[in-house]
């Protein structure tokens, strides 16, 4: 089984917190320094070596100002996979 992180949909989540990220002029360290996180954890998602839990998703989504159900729906538009 294909690991999650490794997925299409996975992929087409984090690209679009980097869009989110970028059209808003921050910097993975100006994102780090809202989450209370070291810049390497941003990093490391971006850079798809780390992987989002739920609660992790939610305060990424909120220090963005973004909704999660739109990250969710963007999931969702993929075909269902085999587990």
């Amino acid at each position: 089984m294909k690991k999650t992180i490794a997925s299409n949909e996975y992929k087409a989540l984090v690209d679009w917190l980097i869009k989110a990220r970028q059209s808003k002029g921050y910097t993975m360290r100006d994102l780090a320094v809202k989450l209370d996180r070291p810049h390497s954890y941003v990093g490391k998602i971006e850079q798809l070596e780390r992987r989002l839990d739920v609660i992790e998703f939610v305060e990424y989504c909120n220090a963005l100002k973004l909704d999660p159900v739109d990250g969710i729906a963007l999931v969702k538009q993929f075909k269902p996979r085999k587990i």
